[in-house]
């Protein structure tokens, strides 16, 4: 499942989602140490580098994990 940073956990039903490493659109990844359970209401952030998740009672939890670069190959446009 992919999880978009600074938004609710995409679930409506009473279901946790396991989190292994979130991914970035610019092809950055920030793995976890440890999985993380997340459930509905749940706000994910990245602050200063580092993980935040807010759960959705209040409670501040700084992960720890580490970021890699992924690589992507971009299309290229010949015309």
């Amino acid at each position: 499942m992919r999880l978009i940073a600074d938004g609710a956990t995409p679930t409506s039903r009473l279901v946790l989602v396991l989190v292994e490493e979130l991914e970035t659109d610019a092809g950055y990844a920030f793995e976890l140490t440890r999985p993380l359970f997340l459930s509905v209401g749940d706000r994910v952030s990245f602050e200063g580098g580092r993980l935040v998740v807010v759960r959705a009672r209040g409670e501040r939890l700084l992960p720890a994990g580490a970021w890699s670069t992924r690589c992507r190959i971009r299309a290229s446009r010949r015309g």
